[in-house]
């Protein structure tokens, strides 16, 4: 149709094996290309993706950032949907995208939709977790995931910003285990990023930053709604703050993390 741009839809991966098929048959019916960028998988992550058709790039990793601006770069069409592996496009969210796609993105340079976190067996509706809008879909051209900080990376664009309907699923966590991994590596990078950036962690941060996490996600945003499992990802997720401060003052003093 003259006036629709095609779409690339992008993921980066490392052993997604459990999730790689679902995300990539949320986005086959309406995509025009996917580009998955494999970082060195071990579990068959890279057969099942080129078995539903996507091309597939090995690339080594760089950074959460520059493997994701590399994957941007090898797509073939400057409108991308970028994804991670564990994240699915609902059927509300792809025919917004449609509806969009069919005006030729005429009214913005890109576009953000709500995340949905699944959260051991429900979807988490409060708190920090939901809305959580992210843009993901954007004209190249117009930006990209610009910066140098490689964790908690984001896309910035030159131009007008719009809003869809639908939600993105994101299926994040395998286990309480794996979550806490993951945030215990985060925290690390975020404070080995805050440190080059001249940031310092005061005694005041380490004590009154996770309380306010909590606070503004379990109360003032009513994550207690979501029951249980708002309280556990409260109480998680502002562990995570306590644990990027911790690690700031020890880098601050010359002590391994």
């Amino acid at each position: 149709m003259p006036g629709k741009p095609p779409i690339s839809a992008c993921i980066i991966t490392l052993n997604e094996a459990a999730n790689i098929d679902l995300c990539l048959d949320s986005l086959t019916a309406f995509c025009d290309e996917i580009v998955v960028v494999d970082s060195g998988s071990s579990d068959g992550t890279r057969e099942l993706a080129a078995a539903k058709g996507a091309r597939v790039i090995e690339h080594a990793f760089a950074g959460f950032r520059t493997q994701k601006d590399f994957a941007v770069r090898a797509a073939k069409h400057d409108w991308i949907l970028f994804l991670d592996a564990d994240e699915r496009v609902t059927p509300e969210l792809r025919a917004s995208i449609l509806e969009s796609q069919a005006r030729g993105f005429g009214d913005a340079a890109g576009y953000r939709f709500a995340r949905a976190t699944e959260y051991f067996g429900a979807f988490l509706r409060h708190g920090n977790a939901y809305p959580d809008r992210v843009l993901r879909l954007f004209d190249r051209r117009c930006g990209g995931f610009l910066g140098d900080r490689e964790i908690h990376e984001h896309v910035s664009v030159d131009g007008a910003v719009a809003t869809l309907a639908g939600d993105l699923e994101h299926h994040a966590y395998r286990s309480l285990a794996d979550q806490l991994s993951r945030l215990e590596r985060y925290a690390r990078m975020m404070a080995e990023h805050m440190r080059q950036s001249g940031k310092r962690a005061h005694l005041y941060k380490i004590a009154l930053n996770p309380f306010w996490r909590f606070l503004r996600g379990y109360v003032l945003r009513a994550g207690f709604l979501d029951g249980w499992r708002g309280l556990i990802y409260a109480y998680v997720e502002a562990n995570y703050v306590r644990q990027k401060f911790i690690k700031l003052w020890l880098l601050e003093r010359g002590c391994k993390i």
